[in-house]
């Protein structure tokens, strides 16, 4: 079934509103086909997952994957899973907690270097989003991680089990992208440059602040944010062509976005969103845009899918799909296929529906070949097939 938004989207969204839950997302001037005629199928490469959240791509096809748990693996190329890396530091494994992204070095062929994100415990019950790197060893009873090292942690540490964000992702400069949440229960924070909550922030591999970050020099602002007005970032790309940006993060109830991510910009959460309330569907803020925020390349109303992972197509293993961007999707248990003109979504096919499962990553590996986790106590590694 195709449909097309209206092109109001305080029309398509009131309309929507009043409808029945279970409506396919509203996307004001996109197609949107919720059922494809030549829909991919899915190999399992390996399964036994606990909650895996991120995926990385190693050389001779194998593949690191970390479980929300507090584990890291290895995945051989034919679905073995090794014992649990050593060396991870200790996560809180509460709520959305725990293990989460992993990235490798871009020069990890020479330095071994590996990047994760995690929730780490701070005083008086209070918790965090970090980043950590250490150097991968293989041995033969088992893959260690040696000389970690905390590059980031984000401040403050407050008392909350939800909306970490935590994905990773490498400039083609080297430099790192983090993104955070903003904790559910300070989502003004998002607003405030003077903390890490709700923001996209940027570091040097080592940890140290760019001096060309947009907010450097500031007194009222930490240096390391890139931009700020997010709600829950948990996908994060960049575009192979232009090298920019490109986000995904959780609404409430609704609002779901996809934007692309400049520096020293604001996203608006939560004084401009077009999420609601929860339960009620009020509105949140002052309206669903102002003229110093920047607007989303689209958004999902009034049902959120809740993205996860993100990865744009590369090549012709998948034919007619270059350039193309992927999304999973948690809550719509799909993957989302967005055709693109520039910046301009044109339309989104959801396909892999028929899994009925979480997809929480999604990574294309220089193989060609594009990889999905999906989130469950026996989640699967899978590759997608044309």
């Amino acid at each position: 079934m195709i449909r097309m938004a209206t092109p109001s989207p305080e029309t398509c969204s009131n309309r929507l509103w009043s409808a029945a839950k279970g409506l396919a997302a509203c996307l004001v001037g996109v197609m949107v086909a919720t059922g494809a005629a030549a829909a991919p199928q899915v190999q399992t490469v390996a399964h036994g997952l606990v909650n895996p959240w991120g995926l990385a791509c190693l050389p001779e096809g194998r593949f690191l994957v970390t479980e929300r748990p507090g584990r890291m693996r290895i995945v051989s190329a034919d679905g073995k899973l090794s014992p649990a890396v050593a060396g991870v530091p200790a996560v809180v494994a509460r709520g959305q907690g725990g293990l989460f992204d992993v990235v490798l070095d871009p020069a990890f062929a020479v330095n071994r270097l590996v990047y994760w994100s995690y929730a780490e415990a701070g005083e008086h019950g209070t918790n965090g989003t970090a980043v950590a790197r250490g150097k991968l060893q293989a041995e033969k009873d088992g893959a260690s991680l040696s000389e970690v090292q905390v590059i980031f942690r984000q401040a403050p540490k407050v008392d909350s089990i939800l909306h970490f964000g935590s994905r990773l992702a490498f400039a083609p400069d080297g430099r790192l992208f983090i993104t955070l949440g903003d904790r559910f229960f300070r989502k003004d924070d998002a607003q405030n440059l003077s903390n890490h909550l709700g923001k996209v922030v940027r570091v040097e591999a080592d940890g140290r602040v760019p001096t060309d970050n947009p907010l450097v020099g500031r007194t009222d602002a930490r240096p390391e944010i890139w931009s700020w007005g997010h709600r829950n970032v948990q996908g994060a790309a960049i575009h192979p062509g232009t090298g920019a940006l490109w986000t995904h993060e959780h609404g409430p109830q609704g609002g779901d976005e996809l934007n692309l991510t400049r520096p020293g910009t604001n996203h608006g959460w939560p004084v401009i969103t077009h999420g609601r309330n929860y339960g009620t569907g009020t509105r949140i803020g002052e309206g669903t845009e102002r003229a110093d925020v920047v607007a989303p390349l689209t958004y999902w109303v009034p049902t959120s899918i809740g993205p996860s992972g993100m990865a744009f197509v590369a090549g012709e293993r998948y034919p007619g799909w270059n350039g193309q961007l992927l999304i999973g999707a948690l809550r719509g248990q799909a993957l989302l296929r967005l055709e693109l003109e520039g910046t301009k979504v044109l339309r989104e096919t959801r396909m892999l529906q028929a899994l009925n499962e979480r997809i929480r990553d999604v990574r294309q590996c220089p193989d060609g070949w594009v990889y999905l986790l999906t989130d469950n106590a026996d989640g699967r590694l899978l590759r997608l097939m044309p």
